[in-house]
């Protein structure tokens, strides 16, 4: 008797094993990111059609990245990314308070977001609001002219080891 008692709480046991490690690998794959966004790892964007003062957005990962072409009014910053003789404002544009996406308003050179009122200079630096900190500049690399996102390039690292970049 004990040796079929013995038998079937082995079992029991094996079973609940493997479902336990079926569970565990099923939440594995749910963290993992889906082919979808690794395929979309990298962004290309040409930077040699930008206009001063004009608020480019593309997408990057879904979510919107801010290229602002700085006028030579516009005073430099250490974010600044320098493409050749222009400066640019590279940024995801998502407000660093709650998420929102904050507008650009050319006249004033500002950012501002509307959910709480916050706003960033043109530099993505927090001027005034809620927001934490500024806005956050995304991995990029500087090809001639052209920018790829997803790509941590000797510019991004360097803004990386000053501090710019958090």
């Amino acid at each position: 008797m004990s040796s079929r008692r013995d038998f079937m709480g082995m079992a029991l046991g094996g079973f609940s094993a493997l479902g336990g490690l079926a569970a565990l690998y099923a939440m594995k794959r749910s963290w993992d990111p889906l082919p979808s966004v690794k395929a979309a790892g990298f962004t290309t964007v040409d930077l040699s059609g930008a206009q001063e003062n004009v608020l480019n957005v593309e997408k990057w990962r879904g979510k919107p990245i801010f290229i602002l072409k700085k006028s030579a009014d516009m005073p430099a910053d250490e974010r600044d990314v320098l493409v050749g003789s222009d400066r640019f404002l590279i940024a995801i544009g998502l407000c660093t308070h709650l998420g929102c996406i904050p507008a650009y308003l050319p006249d004033q050179e500002i950012f501002h977001c509307a959910c709480h009122g916050g706003q960033f200079d043109a530099s993505g630096r927090e001027i005034f609001g809620p927001p934490p900190s500024p806005l956050v500049i995304p991995p990029f690399k500087i090809d001639g002219t052209q920018l790829v996102l997803g790509e941590e390039g000797p510019e991004y690292i360097k803004m990386k080891e000053a501090g710019v970049i958090a």
